[in-house]
């Protein structure tokens, strides 16, 4: 009498894979449907015009661009007396700039040849001034993003301390890309830049805000602000330097300070929205960690809602169209 013998279902790993690749891609797709969704999206709306998103942006672009010239020409000037520094020459090299661009940075930050940048007793005010300003334009961004009492000038060491921590952070982040910033977008470098700008803007909310904003609810505001931050990094690096030809060739010197300004409002406009966003974020993340979720029909009627109005939108304009064109054809 022969044994029976049981023989195992052949495994169709492939199917296995496909379904998890079905439920990931089913589980993204989830994701983004609700935090895109029309309600979210039109609190986040609300809340950057409640702050004045687009002067706040234009506001802290100013305020950056009188403290960053005068500081990038000062720190250049010293630490030329201890090495080969040369600011100029580190932005035309960090943003491969050519031609008319490049002869407008070092017009510009370069000190004339002959002379040696010194700091007076008006000039050492007037930096420290202007860098105060640009703290408390930041620090204002918080109070406001965040509903907080205005310090003012009453934060005035922590808006002291926050500048080092910035020029910390932008030696750093150009020492990545120093090191780091090999190919032509430099996507190595803007990638190991993320963990470092989450850090500062975490720390910058906190102690701008004179520690009134706990660090945990800054957390979506920093991983959004670095993220796009980044994004706005390797579009810079392909358009700026043909925004710094195009106005240097324009309006000579003075045209890299209206690229500059143009770079800053498009980088604060960044921090801004990352603001709005994240401050939503998080108390949509205490809405869900108390038990009120939209449910996921809800979700997909706002979604079907949009779409209705957008398909009645084109069919409305569709017929417009198509009316003044018989109109047209009609005219002898």
């Amino acid at each position: 009498m022969r044994p029976s013998v049981t023989l195992a279902a052949p495994q169709r790993p492939d199917i296995t894979e496909d379904r998890t690749a079905g439920i990931n891609r089913e589980r993204l797709v989830r994701t983004l449907t609700f935090w895109l969704r029309p309600a979210f999206a039109l609190r986040v709306v609300n809340r950057f015009q409640k702050i004045v998103g687009f002067d706040r942006s234009m506001a802290l672009a100013s305020s950056a661009l009188t403290a960053i010239i005068p500081l990038t020409i000062l720190c250049g000037a010293l630490l030329s007396n201890f090495s080969d520094y040369d600011a100029a020459e580190r932005i035309i090299m960090r943003y491969s700039l050519t031609g008319q661009g490049a002869a407008a940075v070092r017009s510009l930050f370069a000190p004339t040849e002959g002379t040696s940048a010194g700091v007076g007793v008006f000039g050492s005010l007037f930096l420290v001034v202007s860098s105060l300003s640009f703290a408390r334009a930041a620090q204002r961004l918080f109070e406001q993003t965040w509903q907080l009492t205005p310090l003012s000038v009453r934060n005035t060491r922590n808006g002291l301390w926050w500048i080092l921590a910035l020029g910390a952070y932008a030696g750093l982040t150009g020492w990545l890309h120093a090191i780091l910033g090999g190919s032509r977008l430099e996507l190595v470098a803007a990638a190991c830049e993320v963990p470092v700008s989450v850090a500062f803007l975490v720390w910058s909310g906190w102690a701008l805000s004179a520690k009134r904003i706990p660090w945990r609810d800054l957390l979506p505001f920093g991983i959004t602000a670095a993220a796009l931050t980044a994004v706005y990094s390797v579009g810079a690096t392909v358009y700026l330097p043909r925004l710094f030809n195009s106005y240097a060739a324009r309006y000579g010197a003075v045209g890299a300070v209206f690229a500059m300004i143009s770079a800053l409002f498009a980088a604060m406009f960044v921090i801004v929205a990352s603001a709005a966003l994240g401050r939503e974020m998080r108390e949509e993340l205490v809405r869900i960690r108390g038990g009120d979720r939209p449910s996921d029909d809800e979700v997909r009627r706002q979604w079907d809602s949009v779409v209705e109005q957008a398909r009645s939108r084109w069919r409305t304009t569709r017929e417009q169209v198509s009316h003044r064109r018989s109109k047209d054809a009609r005219k002898p």
